[in-house]
């Protein structure tokens, strides 16, 4: 992918956009303080964790491995599966160590694990009683037999047909329609730490389209847009990295006390940095 003649490109996106915003909305002060401070979160994981200083390439670094694996991985209520998933294995720890490292992310994260429970059980009983409900910034209602999840910029997220079925493990789980394979509506089911990561993505993605609009209220052309990415074509010596991640890191008036930070690059041709 190359710019017209005479402009460039420049790409710009959120820096550890979902860890940022579940800390927000769960209200995890250390790793808020860590991100308004512009630490390493994966140093100030692994510090929490085990309670030691830990710097890259610095005192007790060769932890920081292991913070990183557990922020990829734990966020959502992952289990040693999805720390294998995110290459545990191929950092070089051991299967054996992964419970551990579980169990230490959560024992430093309390108030996340408090959210991922806490959404679930007011989706359950919203679906049981369709009274509003709500938990921290984001509010659970039921119409239209349908489940709608309120997220903090006032966008609803919606689960079709909500159902209180019994799970594998023998506990009740909300279950919805949605398309499946060959996209076919199936019933699906969710859980504590998925509801948490659609509640956390939609967030993160309400972000990006405010960024878009202020970039295109400048002026901005913006080509295209990946995940957390923006791509703008832009005309060679006029706007700079810089000054478009200042509009990036704008926070929306729902989004008080965010710590929103980007990063990004300038060239002809688009890569991922």
């Amino acid at each position: 992918l190359v710019p017209s003649e005479d402009r460039r490109f420049i790409v710009a996106d959120f820096s550890a956009i979902e860890a940022r915003v579940l800390a927000w909305l769960s209200g995890e002060q250390w790793r808020l303080d860590a991100f308004q401070r512009g630490e390493d979160i994966y140093c100030a994981s692994a510090s929490a964790m085990f309670h030691v200083p830990v710097v890259k390439h610095g005192i007790n670094g060769e932890l920081r491995q292991k913070g990183k694996v557990a922020e990829l991985a734990c966020g959502y209520a992952g289990g040693s599966g999805a720390l294998i998933s995110m290459g545990a294995l191929d950092m070089g720890l051991k299967e054996s160590e992964l419970p551990d490292i579980i169990t230490s992310w959560r024992e430093a994260n309390p108030h996340t694990v408090k959210f991922w429970y806490a959404v679930e059980k007011a989706a359950i009983e919203t679906i049981k009683d369709h009274n509003d409900r709500t938990v921290g910034r984001i509010g659970f209602q039921f119409s239209a037999n349908t489940l709608w999840i309120v997220l903090p910029s006032g966008r609803r997220l919606s689960y079709i047909k909500p159902k209180l079925q019994s799970n594998r493990f023998g506990r009740m789980a909300v279950t919805f329609e949605g398309l499946g394979a060959n996209n076919k509506w199936v019933r699906q089911e969710t859980y504590s730490g998925k509801i948490t990561e659609n509640i956390t993505q939609a967030t993160a993605r309400d972000l990006l389209a405010e960024a878009m609009k202020r970039l295109e209220s400048k002026g901005l052309d913006i080509v295209g847009h990946v995940h957390d990415e923006v791509i703008l074509e832009v005309p060679k010596g006029s706007i700079t990295v810089d000054e478009v991640c200042s509009i990036m890191n704008q926070n929306p008036a729902w989004a008080d006390g965010m710590p929103i930070d980007s990063d990004g690059y300038t060239g002809l041709y688009y890569f991922k940095s």
